[in-house]
């Protein structure tokens, strides 16, 4: 029965997406927006809906007293960068616990979505509240140590956070450093939309390859030729095949995920796509295109993967990069778990594996930030 449930919404915007009603992801967006919770503080967190640098947030501040500065995370939520919010149910549970059990300061990005807004807009908006969060001057309103501030996300949230974390390492104007940098089931790269994990996990429920396609592909634009050269895998042009080094999977995955894969040659595609939407070659798109020179004085990293994901070997190629840098990486490889699993927690979805992985994930905030 759950299975069905998860599919309901895809189904349902898919129907008002062919009957001409509604654009596929203005239909996902109405009906996550039925999740929506008001920001309504308790006897633990002060939670207040502002905006910092002209983006909206919503901002979780501790009640309980602290002994000293407090630890900070800035989280980036998923959605495939055209739905979702910081004010969606199951997003307010995780920022609102996040708070609570670390006794810290928690920004969650209402960042602007596609299909109105597209790439570079969503990163922009998060890089520039994080950016304006890390002012000395902001820090000290808000009690945080610089030197304990984080920044995660899950799926299209942990994009983010994994190119707002190379884009800092590049900006002189931002003097306070991250301590660290947590993934939850990021996606990565738009090269190779063939790898393993898309293979074993085409039609799996939540997030299959189909609607991963639809993200990758709306982040950039409506025109429906980038979705169809991505859904056959032939969108990168020959000027960019150097890029395939960085989403190698017989080189960057290990034996047990590529099983009897084997491994082919790129198909190219044409030039005109690319020229046209660049977007999809660029690193802050697609972190996992970064070169091993600007991966190297990256934080402390948290990734977390799933068996079950299209998304698995995105992550499990970071890891393995970052690790090649010099970059001290905890992964946590989970078996029995799927893409979207740590939102389970609570409801009639209430599931222990959803627990389990949101347990883990705060104790190694809690140890590391």
């Amino acid at each position: 029965m759950r299975r069905r449930e998860e599919k309901m919404p895809l189904l349902q915007a898919e129907v008002a997406d062919q009957l001409g009603l509604m654009h596929y992801m203005e239909a996902l967006m109405l009906i996550t927006a039925a999740e929506y919770v008001a920001p309504t503080s308790d006897e633990n967190v002060t939670v207040t809906d502002t905006e910092f640098s002209n983006v909206a947030v919503r901002l979780y501040l501790p009640r309980r007293a602290s002994d000293g500065l407090r630890r900070a995370v800035v989280y980036f939520h998923g959605g495939g960068w055209c739905v979702g919010q910081a004010g969606m149910k199951s997003y307010d549970h995780l920022t609102r616990w996040t708070s609570n059990r670390l006794n810290a300061v928690v920004v969650s990005v209402n960042y602007r979505l596609a299909p109105k807004y597209r790439f570079p807009v969503q990163f922009e908006d998060v890089y520039s509240v994080t950016k304006f969060f890390l002012q000395s001057s902001v820090l000290s309103q808000y009690g945080v140590d610089p030197d304990r501030v984080c920044v995660a996300g899950d799926s299209a949230g942990g994009n983010l956070a994994a190119a707002v974390a190379q884009q800092l390492l590049k900006d002189p104007e931002v003097e306070t450093k991250l301590k660290a940098q947590a993934l939850l089931y990021p996606a990565l790269q738009t090269l190779d939309l063939n790898l393993p994990s898309y293979q074993e996990n085409e039609n799996k429920p939540i997030l299959p390859k189909s609607l991963m396609i639809k993200f990758w592909s709306e982040y950039f634009t409506s025109d429906s030729s980038l979705r169809e050269a991505m859904a056959s895998n032939r969108h990168v042009p020959v000027e960019a095949s150097h890029l395939f080094q960085f989403v190698n999977w017989s080189n960057l995955l290990p034996e047990e995920l590529k099983k009897d894969h084997v491994y082919s040659s790129p198909a190219y595609g044409s030039s005109e796509l690319a020229q046209k939407y660049p977007g999809f070659l660029d690193p802050r798109a697609a972190p996992l295109l970064a070169s091993d020179a600007q991966l190297r004085g990256l934080p402390l990293t948290y990734v977390l993967t799933c068996k079950h994901d299209v998304l698995r070997d995105d992550g499990v190629m970071y890891v393995g990069r970052l690790r090649a840098a010099g970059v001290p990486v905890m992964h946590d490889h989970a078996k029995d778990a799927f893409h979207g699993a740590m939102m389970f927690v609570s409801g009639p979805a209430e599931l222990a594996v959803g627990h389990r992985l949101l347990n883990r994930y705060i104790e190694w905030l809690n140890e590391n930030l």
